[in-house]
């Protein structure tokens, strides 16, 4: 069975909602994720960008972030055919270890917890695809780097994207249930 590695941060977990939100709240500001478009928060703000990048080192900044829409529902049925792996680069952030496995335990919990992968360098990861935001996971990626569309990578290109979760499962699914009906 071939494998998929997905990350988690905006990937299946809606980071820039609760980074934002409570960036506003502290700071009194009304940014939205228009405002991220090709930029990560702490760049439109580099006066703050240790205030900001703090929110985040909370150890419950990740334990209460939504589910990105049809994430659940795809990967539940792309593990009938791939092997999933959730990859998240948790090293940036040590903290968030206890409140990210939580989180997955919680919301995915059709995952093995053995396949929860808590990293760095995703160089290292032995999968076929991995689903990430962030390009610079695919640079030494042995496998198929795949681009989930998010406010900061939106002007990127040369890498194969999709925008949300019901194209992860066009890409992924089309030609596996193609073929159990013609079997």
């Amino acid at each position: 069975m071939k494998r998929i590695a997905v990350d988690m941060d905006e990937v299946i977990a809606d980071f820039h909602a609760k980074h934002l939100h409570l960036y506003n709240t502290s700071y009194n500001e009304s940014l939205t994720i228009k405002d991220l478009q090709g930029t990560r928060l702490w760049r439109i703000r580099p006066e703050l960008s240790k205030e900001i990048l703090d929110f985040v080192d909370d150890p419950g900044f990740f334990r209460d972030l939504k589910v990105m829409e049809g994430s659940q529902k795809v990967i539940r049925e792309l593990s009938k055919y791939y092997e999933i792996y959730i990859t998240t680069a948790a090293m940036e952030h040590p903290s968030s270890f206890q409140a990210k496995f939580e989180w997955l335990s919680d919301n995915f919990p059709f995952i093995p917890q053995m396949n929860y992968v808590f990293c760095g360098d995703k160089s290292i990861i032995n999968a076929e695809y991995l689903i990430d935001d962030s390009s610079r996971h695919f640079q030494r990626f042995q496998g198929q780097g795949i681009l989930f569309t998010a406010p900061h990578n939106v002007n990127e290109s040369g890498y194969v994207r999709v925008n949300n979760w019901y194209e992860v499962g066009d890409y992924f699914l089309s030609n596996k249930k193609q073929k159990t009906q013609d079997s």
